[in-house]
């Protein structure tokens, strides 16, 4: 349900900083469970609604770093975005999206 609140946020266009701060303090204990679609919603989500929350984006680049290789080519590219959006400084996490993008470069879509 958290993912589902800020990508309908975020979409929707409503400024809601206080609520994304929320959802941020709720997901972190819970960023095990996440999946790939999880992390790469709830960063597109973030980078959409405007809303810079480091702390928590570093929790998700070390939630996320040891299974990019679950991510598929959508998911890496919106995480990927997501972070750039937002200018996240996380270049072990750029890194290693690129080097788990590399050798799939097929699957991507030319968009």
């Amino acid at each position: 349900e958290l993912v589902n609140t800020a990508w309908a946020f975020a979409t929707s266009g409503v400024k809601a900083p206080e609520l994304f701060d929320g959802i941020a303090a709720a997901a972190l204990p819970q960023l095990h469970q996440f999946n790939a679609q999880n992390f790469a919603i709830m960063s597109w989500s973030y980078a959409m609604a405007g809303v810079k929350a480091p702390s928590f984006f570093d929790a998700i680049a070390t939630a996320a770093l040891p299974r990019l290789s679950e991510f598929d080519a959508q998911n890496l590219v919106k995480t990927a975005w997501a972070f750039a959006k937002l200018g996240v400084d996380a270049p072990s996490f750029y890194d290693a999206i690129a080097s788990e993008a590399l050798p799939r470069l097929g699957e991507f879509y030319s968009q």
